[in-house]
């Protein structure tokens, strides 16, 4: 069964990039704009994986990841973070609103596919 990913960022340079190496690698890959856009995704289909970004205008990631685990069919879906911020207190809000983990832009390809395969089984 191919996995399914919903990659959410407001830069379509690094939709891109994700669509092609989570592609490349085998999943079945689903974007989103912004938080807003990814819950209207979500609403007409449920992946095995959420990437998000933190900094989107509209639904920002902290926000976009609080809606997620509000919904009871969502809350056990694994969440990652990819963004360019590393700051240890954006990390802790993340893990706090529900994060599975986070990935610091630019990524190398391996560690992301790896974080991918220790989080979907």
């Amino acid at each position: 069964m191919t996995r399914k990913i919903l990659a959410v960022d407001d830069s379509r340079t690094m939709r891109g990039i994700l669509k092609k190496v989570l592609s490349g690698a085998g999943y079945a890959v689903d974007l989103a704009e912004d938080g807003e856009d990814g819950l209207d995704v979500l609403s007409r289909s449920v992946p095995d994986l959420v990437i998000t970004d933190i900094n989107m205008p509209k639904l920002d990631g902290f926000g976009f990841i609080d809606q997620i685990r509000r919904q009871d069919a969502l809350r056990a879906m694994p969440v990652l973070v990819l963004t360019t911020e590393s700051a240890a207190e954006l990390k802790d809000r993340a893990r706090s609103a529900g994060a599975t983990g986070w990935i610091v832009k630019p990524f190398e390809e391996d560690k992301l596919l790896a974080a991918i395969r220790m989080v979907v089984a």
